[in-house]
Order: structure tokens, then sequence, then C-alpha cells
């Protein structure tokens, strides 16, 4: 059995509704284990901890798609016109 952990939310009719679609190979049934935080603050920092997740990705696909483009500079210079003590 394998596991995918997705986050989602279930609303007021108890309908299951996630974040992003599951990518499978099949239509095929799943078991479903659904893990609910005992109070708001623990699902605040969830959303923050996600939120900084997707950032640091997008700072990291930014700076990958410079360097494939070469779109880099040299350490050296890195500190050039700055006023730095």
């Amino acid at each position: 059995m394998k596991a995918i952990e997705v986050m989602g939310n279930v609303d007021k009719q108890g309908q299951l509704s996630l974040d992003v679609p599951l990518t499978v190979d099949q239509h095929t049934r799943v078991r479903v284990i659904v893990l609910l935080s005992e109070n708001a603050d623990e699902e605040n920092n969830q959303q923050e901890d996600k939120e900084i997740s997707e950032s640091a990705i997008e700072s990291f696909r930014h700076g990958w798609d410079d360097t494939i483009t070469v779109n880099i500079l040299p350490v050296s210079q890195l500190w050039e016109g700055m006023d730095v003590e």
C-alpha cells in the first residue's frame, strides 16, 4: 500500500475536498484516514508552514530557472555596489 499526504477541507455536509488533485496511475478505490487538528492554533500554524514552504519552493524554482538560463553572477560580483560594513 502506498501513502499520499494532501491537505483538504470538510464542508458542512461532511464532504471532503482536497486542495490538489491526486496523481494516481489508474481509477481505483482508496482508503482515507482523516486527521483533524484539535485546535485552531494548530491549523493556523499548519497554514503558515504551508505558505512558507510554497514560498521556499517558488524561490528555489526561480533560482533554478536563472541557473538553467545562465542568468547568474560570479560570487566576486555579488557584493559590488553594496554598502556593507
